[in-house]
């Protein structure tokens, strides 16, 4: 039913059904629907939070498919997230939203009208980009995801129903893709990207997801600074057992630099490094 790809870093390469990731996209939008029918998260100002939150998550599948078909380039693909930014931010007008965030010893910073046209349209797209580009491992593209997922959920108080469903499929997918059964592909990478990107600040909880997501920063801009000053791409080695790198070009080549470590035990510190960043942003 699904296409077929190649694990790379499993002894055989044996073949693993990839783009299951339309799975949590059409659960979520379906859960999203049906509370919104239902009336279970409040209309205000006439723009509706599970509306909003389920044509992001659209668009982001939408995104993932249309990557997968015609392999975007990333010129496109950087910016392909300002169009979900749209809704996002007649959400945040209509309310309105605060246009201004408190940064710990600094204070508050008013944006004002720069805060619907420029803060989240900027927030959307780093954040869809950053985290569709650190995947490539089993769990990597969806275990890290859930865990920032679950933090947000956790200070975002009765809003927290709106991802109640789509985190119980995400980590259903996630299982699976841990074991090395599936790939959840661009679809569900982009998804979960635009799913986290929509819900802070459907919350109001922008600084809180950019520090969650600071190791996805640092991998996209050690990705992006090496390729634009030498021109090379990141690359890790797989022995048949262990992966190994002799570069520094990203999160997964720091940290298997000349270190074999297995796959699991990658996944493993790059969803610690994630959790520490969230648990940070849940105690400040």
């Amino acid at each position: 039913m699904f296409p077929k790809v190649p694990d790379q870093h499993k002894p055989n390469k044996p073949l693993v059904p990839n783009g299951l990731g339309v799975f949590y996209v059409l659960v979520s939008v379906a859960y999203l629907f049906i509370i919104y029918f239902f009336d279970v998260v409040k209309t205000s100002n006439g723009v509706s939070a599970p509306l909003t939150l389920a044509v992001c998550i659209l668009f982001g599948g939408f995104m993932g498919l249309l990557d997968e078909w015609m392999d975007v380039k990333w010129r496109y693909k950087a910016f392909l997230p300002l169009i979900a930014a749209l809704p996002l931010t007649v959400f945040a007008q209509m309310l309105p939203l605060r246009p201004t965030v408190s940064i710990p010893f600094i204070g508050t910073i008013d944006f004002g009208t720069a805060y619907y046209f420029l803060i989240i349209p900027l927030l959307v797209t780093v954040v869809t980009n950053t985290v569709n580009q650190l995947g490539g491992l089993n769990g990597l593209e969806t275990i890290p995801p859930a865990i920032v997922m679950i933090g947000l959920m956790i200070i975002s108080g009765e809003k927290a129903i709106l991802l109640c469903i789509p985190l119980t499929a995400w980590l259903l997918l996630a299982i699976q893709n841990f074991r090395g059964k599936i790939f959840v592909g661009n679809t569900g990478s982009f998804a979960i990207g635009m799913t986290v990107a929509a819900f802070a600040v459907i919350s109001d909880l922008k600084l809180d997801l950019v520090i969650s997501i600071l190791p996805y920063v640092f991998n996209s801009s050690l990705i992006l600074l090496t390729f634009f000053f030498f021109r090379k791409k990141a690359n890790v080695s797989f022995d048949g057992k262990k992966l190994s790198s002799d570069h520094r070009r990203s999160l997964i080549t720091l940290i298997t630099y000349h270190r074999k470590l297995t796959e699991r035990q990658v996944v493993t510190i790059i969803s610690a490094l994630v959790a520490i960043s969230t648990l940070f942003a849940l105690l400040i």
